[in-house]
């Protein structure tokens, strides 16, 4: 099932798209429920639909607008950007090795969010080096603390598509790196997210481009650490909870890995494609403070 949260007519509503991509038909969701996103779904019997909406005459948002809690991120966690990034030198965990033996497991601020179509921000003030990094995300449906990888998958509801958008220098700058991950507007997400019987790991592409040019092209499957890993390794101490978004990483292709390197400029438009969800589209647009 793919779903989507929207506006229409003035009102948020969340609802199912039609396997031609033509249509969706809002669920039967009061307002205070509908202002949750996709989030409303979880942990409940799917409520009746209305009638279907041409999918032009809507606006789609991303499909959870404001996450409960910071988004946990994995960082690198493909082979083959790990050791680009590792060259790059703004790489702050690389004494430990170019590929990681345990997962990296940082976080992202809910006020990152931003939808489909809705400008990437870039500062020159701030920084001078933003990349892009497209990734699948993992929606937790059943929370829970010390979950095992092999029980992991029952605890997922579903899968998004999300640009971990970075600005590089202040990731080298700082030993952390929330605040280079954190700026206004860079996590991008949706458009849509499907159910997790919708997915397979082992098979779904993951896709790039930069003003038409293909710069990622990889394959969930080669994960370092997959997905069960991830979960199991999050939960181990912190509590999930229904609704968590996990961003599991980026292939390589990024624009630190390009001599010279390939950073966003305002003009940019960022197209990250994930087989089976969708696209996902910003410009970038530059502001000043």
């Amino acid at each position: 099932m793919k779903v989507a949260t929207f506006r229409f007519a003035g009102e948020r509503h969340v609802g199912v798209v039609d396997d031609a991509g033509l249509t969706i038909a809002p669920f039967d969701l009061t307002q205070d429920e509908a202002e949750q996103g996709i989030t409303a779904l979880i942990g409940r019997s799917l409520p009746g639909q209305r009638s279907p909406i041409p999918l032009d005459r809507v606006t789609l948002e991303a499909p959870i607008p404001r996450p409960r809690r910071n988004i946990f991120c994995v960082g690198k966690n493909y082979f083959d950007h790990a050791h680009e990034f590792a060259k790059s030198g703004f790489d702050s965990s690389a004494a430990n090795g170019a590929v990681p033996k345990e997962p990296i497991i940082f976080s992202k601020v809910p006020e990152t969010v931003i939808a489909d179509a809705m400008p990437i921000h870039i500062d020159p003030a701030v920084s001078a080096a933003i990349d892009y990094e497209a990734e699948l995300a993992v929606i937790i449906g059943t929370g829970g603390r010390g979950i095992s990888r092999e029980s992991a998958l029952d605890h997922v509801w579903g899968y998004t598509i999300v640009n971990d958008v970075t600005a590089r220098d202040l990731q080298g700058r700082y030993s952390q790196w929330l605040i280079g991950k954190s700026q206004d507007t860079f996590c991008p997400m949706g458009p849509f997210a499907v159910t997790r019987d919708d997915l397979d790991l082992a098979t779904t592409g993951i896709r790039c481009f930069v003003n038409g040019e293909l710069r990622q092209d990889s394959n969930t499957g080669l994960l370092i650490f997959d997905v069960p890993t991830i979960i199991a390794t999050i939960s181990a101490g912190v509590t999930l909870q229904p609704g968590d978004v996990i961003a599991t990483g980026t292939p390589a292709g990024v624009g630190i890995g390009f001599q010279p390197p390939k950073y966003l400029k305002d003009g940019d438009v960022v197209r990250v494609e994930i087989d089976g969800i969708g696209a996902l589209q910003n410009g970038v647009h530059e502001v000043q403070a």
